[in-house]
């Protein structure tokens, strides 16, 4: 699949984006109705209608390639996936359900078992982040698209985000490794999108969550003159069995 392609296709979904973004806002305000699922995570019905509008959309233009999503049971014991979409509607729905800003809405386009294109909206902050190939990183702002290739450090100090404020050890030790001086924590894949801005540098997590959490980010990320991979320098590939994550490191240009 080539540039043109990728481009293509991740603009014809923007408008189902924001559509499924106003969807969540406007459930949340009505009020959730929430469930535990058998994994006690949280699930709601705005979980599942961001599903619904999002695969809906996905298998419309792209009909021949699969739909991972971390609502949906179909192909998740599937073997061998090379091409295949990965969607998170909500990440973050502790957030979401607690009427917090940091929850997210995820899609990934897998091709080879390497993140092709990601785009992920902050609904609460009204935040829009897309890529769709190298150098092609972008936030819109204002309907204007921002690569942020260009985005440039404003600050001296290397600051990371974190998924705890307390450090496990092996966290720790990577924040010493890239001269990390301060830490906030963020749970959603809004971290990735912060990383790849240059608002923050690093991110690391011992293996924890799935493939759909990281997918969308990981390319935006990438896309951006990032990095992401396992706390041994390795590659960072898809369709793991029962998608998995491996341990993370995820940087930005400025600490490669």
């Amino acid at each position: 699949m080539n540039i043109e392609e990728t481009k293509k296709i991740t603009h014809s979904l923007m408008d189902t984006f924001n559509k499924a973004s106003q969807v969540a806002l406007d459930l949340r305000k009505t009020g959730l109705i929430k469930e535990i699922k058998s994994d006690n995570t949280p699930v709601s019905n705005g979980d599942i209608e961001v599903n619904k509008i999002l695969t809906k959309k996905i298998s419309e233009i792209t009909p021949s390639i699969v739909i991972i999503s971390e609502e949906n049971v179909a192909h998740k014991n599937d073997k061998n996936l090379e091409n295949f979409w990965l969607i998170d509607p909500i990440d973050g729905t502790r957030d979401y359900i607690n009427d917090r800003d940091e929850f997210t809405i995820n899609a990934a386009l897998i091709i080879n078992k390497k993140p092709a294109i990601g785009i992920i909206t902050v609904p609460a902050k009204k935040r829009v982040f897309y890529s769709y190939g190298m150098s092609n990183s972008y936030e819109l702002i204002n309907d204007h698209e921002i690569n942020l290739v260009d985005k440039k450090k404003d600050y001296k100090e290397f600051k990371a985000v974190s998924y705890s404020d307390e450090l496990k050890s092996e966290i720790a030790e990577v924040h010493k490794k890239y001269n990390i001086t301060s830490h906030q924590k963020m749970k959603s894949s809004l971290k990735f999108c912060v990383i790849a801005a240059g608002e923050f540098d690093l991110y690391a997590a011992e293996p924890r969550a799935c493939e759909w959490d990281i997918a969308a980010g990981h390319a935006i990320l990438e896309h951006a003159g990032g990095k992401v991979t396992d706390f041994n320098d390795n590659e960072i590939l898809y369709g793991k069995p029962e998608f998995k994550n491996p341990s993370l490191i995820i940087r930005n240009k400025n600490i490669l």
